[in-house]
C-alpha cells in the first residue's frame, strides 16, 4: 500500500509547483509488476488533485503574482491564457502537458472555472496521460521480450 501512496505523493506534487517525475516512477513500478489499473488510478487521481492545488491557487492567491516567491512567471501566465482564450476551457484537457500544463490549470483559477468542470476536463487530460504512458512501457516490454 506504501507504495501506491507514494506514487500518489508523487504525482500530486508534479503537477504542483514542485520538481517530480511522476511517470518515471509510474513506468518503474510497471516493470517491477505492481497492478496497473490500481497504479494508474493512483497516479491519475494525486495528478489531478495537484492541479486543483493549482486552481485554488489562483483563485485564492493572485494578489500575491508580482512577489518573487509566486510560482508562475508573467511569460508562462501570458502564454497558458493565450491557449485559454483561444480554446476556452477544453484547453484543460492539455493540463497533462509538461510545458505548460500546471500554469493552464493556474489560469483556469484566474478565469474562475467552474471546480468540478475544471476537475473533470483535468481528470481526463491527467488519466489519458498516464494510460498512455502504461501503453508505452507494455509495449517496449513487449518489443524487449
Amino acid at each position: 500500500m506504501s507504495v501506491y501512496v507514494g506514487l500518489f505523493l508523487t504525482s500530486f506534487f508534479a503537477a504542483t509547483l514542485l520538481p517530480a517525475y511522476s511517470e518515471i516512477l509510474f513506468g518503474g513500478l510497471l516493470i517491477q509488476g505492481y497492478d496497473p489499473l490500481a497504479l494508474w488510478l493512483w497516479a491519475s487521481t494525486g495528478n489531478t488533485l495537484g492541479s486543483a492545488v493549482n486552481w485554488a491557487l489562483a483563485r485564492f492567491f493572485l494578489r500575491y503574482k508580482d512577489r518573487r516567491w509566486f510560482p508562475f512567471r508573467e511569460t508562462k501566465l501570458a502564454r497558458a491564457q493565450q491557449w485559454f482564450q483561444r480554446y476556452g476551457v477544453w484547453s484543460l484537457l492539455m493540463a497533462w502537458a509538461p510545458i505548460g500544463g500546471d500554469a493552464l490549470t493556474f489560469v483556469a483559477g484566474l478565469m474562475r472555472v467552474r471546480f468540478w468542470l475544471f476537475l473533470v476536463l483535468v481528470a481526463i487530460g491527467k488519466g489519458t496521460r498516464y494510460a498512455v504512458v502504461l501503453w508505452l512501457v507494455f509495449a517496449a516490454q513487449q518489443t524487449a521480450a
